[in-house]
């Protein structure tokens, strides 16, 4: 079948993505949470443990409580993981650039690197990588950035209050502008079948803050930022 030539011109018109479609696919930014929570908790309901998790988590509020364990990413500064660096109270920056996408944390100096359009590696072959703040893959679906993260080291909790997780903990993030692109919305899935029955969701939002300048100065146990305008920032 013959396409006259009119059509093709207008089939190719249709085709190509607007200047400002384009321009929508950016979560770029300094952004910065209004609150914050030591706990991360599912939208509506209790984490779903495995009778294996339930007992992990006792014992790590315990231990936290009584100083038999310590939360090293307090005391060392080491990564607080994902998704616990989700709800940090400090303000964070994200880049974009062809390939990847950056994020940068005021607290504890955390880098994650998220690898745009690759294939996600086997859990075998990231086994052999097990890092604080896992390994990323990211794409888009629309005006969201959709990343996931994988190949965890044991070492972190999935929040403050000691929620384990294990090496095979998957979180699945979905990024996008909201409210006319002055908050940033991070939907996060956490998958975790060693301690967890279920998947379950929790939502970050985060406030444009363009006027900030990170701080890269950042010392556990030393007075650094004012986060006096974050509610439930303890005092």
């Amino acid at each position: 079948m013959k396409i006259s030539p009119v059509l093709f011109a207008t089939l190719c018109v249709v085709a190509v993505p607007s200047a400002a479609s384009a321009a929508e696919v950016d979560v770029s930014g300094i952004w910065w949470a209004n609150s914050y929570s030591m706990e991360i908790r599912p939208q509506g309901g209790a984490i779903p443990f495995t009778p294996a998790g339930a007992e992990a988590f006792r014992k790590n509020s315990a231990g936290l409580a009584n100083g038999m364990i310590e939360d090293a990413a307090r005391k060392y500064c080491v990564p607080d993981g994902v998704p616990r660096i989700l709800a940090t109270p400090y303000p964070f920056q994200i880049f974009e650039s062809p390939g990847y996408v950056t994020i940068f944390y005021e607290q504890n100096h955390v880098f994650r690197s998220v690898l745009m359009d690759r294939p996600i590696p086997s859990d075998d072959a990231l086994a052999a990588y097990p890092y604080y703040s896992g390994n990323s893959f990211g794409h888009w679906e629309g005006d969201t950035l959709v990343v996931v993260t994988k190949g965890f080291n044991e070492k972190t909790f999935v929040d403050a209050s000691g929620v384990p997780h294990s090496d095979r903990l998957q979180v699945t993030e979905r990024f996008r502008k909201i409210n006319g692109g002055k908050v940033l919305e991070d939907v996060a899935t956490i998958e975790d079948p060693v301690i967890f029955t279920r998947p379950w969701t929790a939502r970050f939002v985060y406030d444009l803050h363009p006027e900030v300048r990170l701080d890269t100065s950042f010392t556990c146990g030393e007075k650094h930022r004012d986060l006096s305008r974050v509610k439930g920032v303890p005092k």
